[in-house]
């Protein structure tokens, strides 16, 4: 995640606070010194560093704290704290119109933020909420800008309005208002041009589409890889044409993060949404306590139960869970698994959002390599026939090399995955009664 570097060195200065039995006023400033340093370099802006070191010192060096039982401790619950209220405190929605009023809402950003393909995921979001959702294509500009809309679209189930690249953007999103009103659509999602950098005529030309169509909300996509560039854009764009809320995308990225910390206190205007991936399901719900929590090491369970409950198919969950209980684990149920995993983003997604392992102390995973090894084990399993796959017990050595003959591997790979399926099998056996203990029966059917 994008701030992997930031939460391991802020979690090595929390570590140190914690072996201190008692904090001096000194302890504090030393270790907020280091909170200062990690968060620059994460690229948050300076003078939100500033204020924020200030916020947490003021709240750090008061009695309460330094003379309780766990004064380190306490710290760091601040810290967390202030990061949460930096980033807005409370989760903001898009602000829809009530019952079937048209919502128009316009996104704008600079070319390669990924702006095109945001607006397919937001619409896919409105939709699976009941909302009746039309697209409108107004970067005429762009090469295939309007066939990527179109593409996107058909594959949320979303409709798409275009007219081509020979009338203009504002034309355009008068004859898609237009077009929705007249077919009931409750939400009308325009998608403009982008510029490679910030210039007169493209804001000009936003300007014009918010005075001819009665635009309710401006939101504005911004690439979290460009750090203090990606602050600086939103703030230009929010005094020039006005923004309700940010996309951020690309926080799945190697990248330092510090836009999401700085954008809320520099622009006052919230994060609406993060792009975690390329996948049209790859937008996450921005929860700033959430957020907080990732970047301090502290997981995010929540999001990974919410994950697992969009992601995975609850009647087959039903049905892995069922086979476990009875202990009927076959290679059908393992391949079923690996399918449910890459539904959720893969292992290493998975883990980033596990406690304690985020931020450094999560195990490297090398996802090509994680990605060409399922790949294999899928030829194998496909290998089989059905009877083998639902009755492991029948791979005898002549059958093993016939389907690693099939598989095109070595038959020492088909044996490797026959012992790893051994072990799960195994492990699967304790699974239903750790299920239980699971909250409300949450973690049921997981992949792991």
């Amino acid at each position: 995640m994008a701030f992997d570097s930031l939460s391991e060195k802020l979690q090595n200065v929390f570590k140190n606070l914690r072996s201190k039995g008692r904090l001096t006023e000194d302890d504090v400033k030393a270790a907020l010194k280091e909170v200062k340093m990690a968060l620059l370099e994460a690229d948050v802006n300076f003078k939100v560093v500033k204020q924020f070191v200030k916020d947490v010192q003021e709240r750090a060096i008061g009695q309460d704290v330094m003379n309780g039982l766990n004064p380190g401790q306490m710290v760091i619950k601040i810290v967390n704290e202030e990061m949460v209220r930096l980033m807005g405190s409370e989760t903001t929605e898009i602000a829809l119109r009530p019952g079937k009023e048209l919502t128009i809402i316009m996104m704008a950003g600079l070319q390669g933020a990924g702006k095109t393909t945001t607006t397919a995921k937001i619409a896919g979001k409105l939709k699976a909420k009941g909302k009746k959702v039309l697209l409108a294509a107004c970067d005429v500009y762009r090469p295939a800008a309007i066939e990527q809309l179109q593409i996107n679209g058909e594959k949320q189930g979303v409709e798409v309005f275009s007219m081509g690249d020979k009338n203009t953007p504002v034309n355009i999103a008068k004859a898609a208002v237009e077009h929705a009103t007249k077919n009931d659509f409750n939400v009308l999602i325009i998608d403009t041009a982008g510029r490679l950098h910030v210039d007169e005529d493209m804001m000009a030309e936003l300007i014009q589409i918010k005075e001819n169509v009665a635009v309710s909300q401006t939101i504005l996509v911004v690439d979290a890889m460009t750090g203090q560039d990606a602050v600086n854009v939103a703030k230009t764009f929010d005094e020039k044409i006005g923004i309700d809320g940010v996309v951020l995308t690309k926080l799945d990225g190697d990248t330092r993060g510090g836009a999401a910390l700085s954008i809320r206190a520099v622009t006052g205007k919230p994060i609406l949404y993060a792009g975690m991936g390329e996948k049209l399901s790859d937008l996450e719900q921005f929860y700033p306590d959430r957020m907080a929590s990732r970047i301090l090491g502290m997981g995010d369970v929540l999001t990974l139960i919410e994950k697992a409950q969009n992601e995975l198919d609850e009647e087959k969950a039903k049905k892995l869970e069922e086979k476990m209980r009875k202990n009927e684990f076959d290679f059908e149920m393992y391949l079923e698994s690996m399918s449910q995993m890459k539904k959720m983003g893969g292992l290493s997604s998975i883990l980033g959002m596990m406690p304690g392992l985020g931020g450094g102390k999560m195990p490297e995973i090398d996802e090509g390599a994680a990605e060409k090894n399922m790949a294999r084990t899928e030829a194998i399993i496909f290998s089989m026939t059905v009877e083998e796959r639902q009755n492991p017990s029948l791979l005898n050595p002549s059958r093993k090399r016939r389907i690693a003959q099939g598989a095109g591997v070595d038959i020492a790979e088909v044996n490797r995955l026959v012992k790893q399926f051994d072990q799960a099998k195994k492990m699967m056996k304790q699974m239903p009664g750790m299920m239980k203990k699971g909250k409300k029966g949450m973690f049921k059917g997981l992949p792991f």
